[in-house]
């Protein structure tokens, strides 16, 4: 089956889309073998290809779509501004086997939106319009955006939504934050349900889902149609099966510290390349960043492990605190209120 066709089943199925939120340098290809094997999503978006007059497309990011290991749909995410580099690089990447082509109007990253691009777009959405004018008649196959609710604030909000109708595009991603608020408190989840009713599209939900239950309640409080979860899905690879099963009303069965402590040794094999040793564990612990909070309340796991300098070192600290078969749900603990997920 085709990628165009497995999304457009995809879209057709009951039951809500369950989709890996694209994160940059972090969602590459062997992160993405990793993930099939604890379950998996429905849907994967690459990270996202820089687009500007000079570029051309990433090739370990186009590897990751030409050598799509989850047998699942790719949708490939763009960001920029410049409109007839955009049109390039649409044109290009449907040369590859993606199910839809996204532009990316939510990166809150100030390297980003300094350069209006991501979620720098939101504060012109004039321009928005243009570029998904053009992208719309470039784009052969399905066309997505992914978005957050405004810059600073989330008075746009309700400008954005009409041009996104305007422009037929076929789904759209709501991360229910401001660009400006980046990771904290406060996902607008009313302002998803608002745009899942306003859209004649499908609408999926982003934005600090880090549980079956949070899963639960945000599906039922948006209306979605699906969710993208993005840190949570690093934190517990076993969250999207978690979520189908909470779904189908059957028990959850929570992985064991040990189960936790696999996964982080999958993991080092998994992200790390040859090379130095202390690269490899700076490596990994950019990845524990997220773990950690759902590891132990206090933390202090997360204190010590930012501080391991080998692997031995990293690795027994892990032992330290995962060493055990007690139930762990790898939710973010108190300590997490102001880190990304």
């Amino acid at each position: 089956m085709l990628p165009t066709e497995q999304f457009t089943d995809l879209l057709a199925r009951p039951g809500p889309i369950l989709a890996l939120a694209p994160m940059q340098d972090v969602t590459d290809l062997p992160f993405w073998k990793l993930m099939t094997r604890y379950g998996g999503a429905d849907l994967y978006y690459t990270e996202y290809f820089r687009v500007h007059p000079d570029s051309c497309l990433e090739r370990p990011i186009l590897r990751s779509v030409d050598e799509n290991p989850t047998g699942r749909p790719v949708i490939a995410q763009m960001i920029g501004n410049d409109v007839p580099s955009l049109v390039r690089s649409a044109k290009e990447l449907q040369q590859h086997p993606v199910a839809a082509i996204d532009l990316n109007l939510g990166c809150p990253a100030p390297v980003v939106y300094k350069k209006c691009a991501g979620g720098g777009l939101l504060r012109e959405p004039w321009r928005i319009d243009r570029i998904l004018g053009e992208l719309r008649q470039a784009v052969t196959i399905r066309f997505t955006v992914k978005t957050r609710i405004g810059f600073e604030d989330e008075q746009v909000f309700d400008t954005l939504l009409p041009i996104f109708a305007k422009h037929g595009i076929d789904l759209l991603t709501v991360h229910g934050r401001t660009v400006l608020q980046m990771y904290r408190d406060g996902v607008r989840y009313d302002l998803i349900a608002h745009a899942a009713r306003q859209m004649n599209c499908p609408v999926l939900a982003n934005g600090n889902i880090a549980s079956p239950a949070d899963a639960s309640r945000v599906l039922n409080e948006s209306k979605v149609r699906g969710l993208m979860i993005g840190r949570g899905a690093i934190r517990n690879p076993w969250l999207f099966e978690q979520i189908r099963t909470h779904l189908r009303g059957e028990p959850l069965v929570l992985p064991t510290g040990r189960d936790v402590l696999a996964y982080l040794h999958d993991l080092y094999d998994t992200v790390t390349e040859p090379g130095p040793e202390i690269s490899q564990v700076n490596k990994l612990k950019k990845y524990l960043n997220f773990i950690g909070v759902g590891i132990e309340p206090t933390g202090q796991f997360l204190h010590r492990m930012r501080r391991t300098t080998a692997r031995a070192e990293l690795f027994a600290l892990c032992t330290e605190f995962l060493d055990h078969n007690e139930p762990t749900a790898l939710e973010p603990f108190a300590l997490a209120a102001a880190t990304p997920h």
